[in-house]
């Protein structure tokens, strides 16, 4: 309501200021002045009287029209100051309730006082996060959907073709339905890793470990898969790597890594794990020959069910979230990932705290 709105107290408060201000200096000038000024007429030869009507007939005239122009004044200006700032603030409340009813695209525009202008721009950057996140809870639904959409086909396909005698119950068969209930189960899996991780309210416990012995043993479980893709590891680890993270989420995080590179590596690649101490932090990379990462996709590797592979060619890719995992993962052990592609090399890397 207006009577309780913002610039109503603005400007009430504003009024009250000036009227005691204006009040302080009339009753300085009317009262203090006017005994100041009858006296020096007495003292000059005037009668009290004479000089109480001189006083009035002069000073307290111009006092009682300067404090009617300076009420005026302030009303105006008062009015004017609390627009100035209320106005950006219903702005703000307007684009919170239509971002309420649904329409991130809402935006305030930068204006008023600095702190005024602050806020807008805090608004703004809030705004444009809601916005994100919302395509991204868009995208996830849909990617999930096709992940899911795809084996339960398969599986209604392939039981149904049993059902009506089309196909033959053979060793085959078998396989095909397998792998599909074990592609469903894999992704079961990583959807839970992915709610366990938004879910956490503290961070994991950290322990101090051997990161070169954790790299070694993490390349020799990988090794059949890399030895089947027809890929060559260069290793360069230092003989020993004190850092500190949690043992089972490192473990995770370097499988999955290794996991990515062989899948996107060609035949007769390389994949290079390197690990080194930096002042504040170890690094541990993983590379891997092949076609690389455009730039466009680069940025967004890490998000939920994102693939460079747009085509979802399962020979070529997982459902889209071992990267998504690996991310959660290392941040949650106050670590930090990235990944550079170039010359036909692509390299993910990521920090541990020293």
């Amino acid at each position: 309501m207006i009577g309780h709105g913002i610039a109503t107290r603005i400007a009430l408060a504003a009024l009250a200021s000036a009227a005691i201000g204006l009040g302080i200096l009339a009753i300085g000038i009317t009262v203090v002045g006017a005994g100041i000024f009858r006296q020096l007429m007495v003292d000059a030869g005037e009668s009290a009287d004479r000089a109480q009507r001189m006083y009035d007939e002069s000073v307290t005239t111009v006092v009682v029209a300067a404090v009617v122009v300076a009420a005026i004044a302030s009303i105006v200006m008062a009015v004017i100051l609390a627009r100035m700032l209320a106005r950006p603030l219903a702005e703000v409340g307007s684009a919170a309730r239509r971002i309420a009813d649904g329409d991130y695209a809402a935006r305030v525009p930068r204006e008023g006082p600095e702190e005024i202008a602050s806020l807008a721009d805090s608004f703004n950057q809030m705004a444009a996060s809601l916005e994100r996140q919302e395509a991204m809870r868009r995208d996830f639904i849909a990617n999930a959907a096709h992940e899911l959409r795809t084996p339960l086909t398969n599986l209604q396909g392939y039981l149904e073709a049993l059902q009506d005698g089309v196909i033959t119950p053979d060793r085959a068969t078998y396989d095909s339905l397998w792998d599909e209930a074990e592609r469903l189960v894999r992704l079961s899996h990583s959807l839970d890793a992915l709610a366990e991780g938004d879910a956490a309210t503290s961070p994991p416990p950290l322990v101090e470990l051997d990161l070169a012995v954790a790299i070694r043993a993490a390349v020799e479980l990988a090794q059949p898969t890399l030895d089947r893709a027809g890929l060559s590891v260069v290793l360069d680890v230092p003989d020993r790597l004190p850092a500190r993270a949690n043992a089972d989420h490192l473990a995770q995080v370097l499988g999955n890594l290794l996991s990515n590179a062989a899948r996107y590596s060609q035949t007769g690649g390389v994949v290079t794990v390197r690990a080194e101490r930096r002042p504040t932090d170890i690094l541990v990379s993983i590379a891997n020959t092949g076609e690389g990462i455009p730039s466009d996709d680069l940025d967004r590797v890490f998000e939920r069910f994102y693939r460079v592979e747009k085509s979802r060619d399962r020979a070529r890719g997982g459902a889209g979230i071992g990267l998504a995992i690996v991310k959660q993962l290392v941040e949650a052990g106050g670590g930090h990932v990235g990944a550079e592609s170039r010359d036909g090399q692509t390299c993910f890397w990521f920090s541990l705290p020293a």
